[in-house]
């Protein structure tokens, strides 16, 4: 079993950046890929990012392409989404999430970090 633990939100202003982790622990090891999903007010959750846990291969959803960045730090084993934040739209709720090789959808699921953004 792998633990996931967000971390980092809270009340922003439109232009500010923000900084989530996302710390694993238990059988890491395991991990092939972590993302980043959110949940919007009203709205479904939605994939955001992920990177692949040994590689560093990233992928980002169209509309945060070159405001968000993804990172992991594989020596302590936590992930990391720096936003560059411009409207109250995107006020939601960041879940990290984690998947082994050979799965075909996330398994491990943090319970979640909530992001509020002000005009």
């Amino acid at each position: 079993q792998v633990e996931l633990v967000e971390s980092g939100g809270g009340t922003v202003q439109a232009g500010d950046s923000l900084r989530l982790s996302c710390a694993a622990s238990g059988r890491t090891f395991s991990i092939y890929l972590m993302g980043w999903f959110r949940q919007a007010p009203g709205k479904e959750r939605e994939y955001v990012s992920s990177i692949t846990w040994n590689g560093g291969t990233t992928s980002y959803v169209d509309p945060v392409k070159s405001r968000f960045t993804i990172a992991r730090d594989r020596t302590n084993y936590t992930m990391y989404l720096t936003m560059n934040i411009r409207r109250p739209e995107q006020t939601a709720f960041y879940y990290c999430a984690g998947r082994r090789m050979g799965s075909d959808q996330y398994e491990y699921w943090g319970n979640g970090t909530q992001v509020t953004v002000t005009p």
